[in-house]
């Protein structure tokens, strides 16, 4: 057996948001690797660790969750008036495959620091000290996404004094701008699918279902957590060890999916793991978050939990942020109505590891809506860089 050498890649692993990935540049990477396809693939899930059918990804930079298995590469824009293209990649644990079909919004907080820091923005662009706004263009949804990067003295500045819930050490504010974040359709359909927003969904053996289906930020399906018998409270344990119960979130996913046209058999959907996410909402109430801080009801307008890649997210996906603000921002969804309902443009929701505001702009146009923005603010910091290693016949 002859044995082939480990080949290194520069890379960064960094903390963005709620989630943490390796991020390459995309010259960086081996020539095959440069362009989409199974080499591209093969060599971000050896990275990764996966497929790991222990669920641990030992061997490799993944962390065992969905909010530490992604991938991103970015590359000086093609786009006019726009910095960097990002790519994401959402590593699957124990399965051999990479979903290039969504964002990851927590990690978008981290872009725009590294590209400044890499050489991806245009000098003349990044300020001495203040603001340095990065145009970035998301390859995986084809959308203007701005970040606004706090610059000290030259560099990013990653030290300040923001909190974040779901991570527990303060950082300097990211503010992050999702420009006309739904999917609007090839010939303008509406941001909702079904063109509702509020349909039923029947899922044979378990059940039917109030549900809103939306397209903004990521697809995105939105149950009521009293009709699958939560109160929205629930932390990652009461979910996630219980195998039935994921099982029934998986299968009514699928459904969803479905009925949203992204897939045209809930066979697909295990293969298409990263999208559509699923959430529960409840009015607001208290619990202790993940941490033991409590979450008073009078400080959330809304309770929201979310599952990714098949699992409850230990806070909430920055996409997914983005479905829940838009989705608050319009009268009658199942969103808006556990908030209160009414008109708003923007809202605070309590999630496992505490809670979140996000805002959105809403305005109807006849009979569809449309979204100009979605705003939140998330942080980022650079964790270790270097190389990353890999055995030559990943490739």
């Amino acid at each position: 057996m002859s044995a082939r050498p480990q080949i290194k890649i520069p890379a960064t692993y960094m903390r963005g948001g709620t989630s943490k990935g390796v991020f390459f540049k995309l010259d960086d990477l081996p020539e095959s690797a440069q362009v989409a396809g199974q080499a591209r693939d093969q060599l971000l899930l050896r990275v990764i660790g996966s497929p790991d059918p222990y669920g641990k990804q030992i061997d490799g930079m993944g962390g065992a969750t969905s909010s530490t298995s992604k991938t991103v590469i970015l590359a000086k824009s093609t786009q006019p008036e726009h910095d960097v293209d990002y790519l994401f990649g959402q590593v699957s644990i124990d399965q051999p495959f990479v979903d290039w079909s969504g964002n990851c919004g927590n990690l978008t907080a981290a872009v725009g620091s590294f590209a400044i820091s890499n050489g991806l923005v245009d000098a003349s662009r990044i300020p001495e000290n203040g603001i340095c706004t990065v145009r970035i263009w998301q390859k995986n949804i084809q959308k203007t996404i701005i970040a606004h990067v706090p610059m000290t003295r030259g560099q990013v500045q990653e030290t300040g004094s923001f909190e974040l819930d779901g991570v527990t050490f303060p950082a300097a504010e990211v503010q992050i701008e999702f420009l006309d974040p739904a999917d609007d359709g090839e010939e303008g359909g509406d941001m909702f699918p079904t063109g509702n927003v509020v349909d039923t969904l029947d899922v044979p053996e378990i059940g039917s279902f109030k549900a809103t289906f939306i397209n903004a930020g990521i697809p995105t399906i939105f149950l009521n957590a009293a009709d699958l018998g939560y109160t929205g409270t629930e932390l990652q344990e009461a979910i996630n060890s219980d195998a039935q119960a994921l099982a029934r979130f998986e299968k009514i996913r699928a459904y969803g999916a479905v009925k949203m046209g992204l897939i045209s058999g809930v066979a697909e959907a295990a293969a298409r793991q990263h999208t559509p996410k699923i959430a529960f909402v409840a009015p607001a109430n208290s619990y202790p978050s993940s941490s033991g801080k409590m979450v008073e009801a009078q400080d959330v307008d809304l309770l929201v939990r979310a599952l990714s890649m098949g699992k409850l997210h230990h806070a909430m996906m920055g996409t997914a942020a983005v479905a829940i603000g838009t989705a608050a921002a319009i009268p009658g969804t199942l969103v808006n109505l556990a908030a209160g309902g009414g008109a708003r443009e923007a809202v605070r929701f309590g999630h496992p590891s505490g809670s979140l505001r996000v805002g959105a702009q809403a305005e109807k146009t006849g009979e569809k809506w449309r979204v100009k923005k979605a705003i939140m603010s998330r942080s980022a910091r650079v964790l270790m860089e270097g190389w990353v290693r890999v055995p030559e016949d990943s490739l």
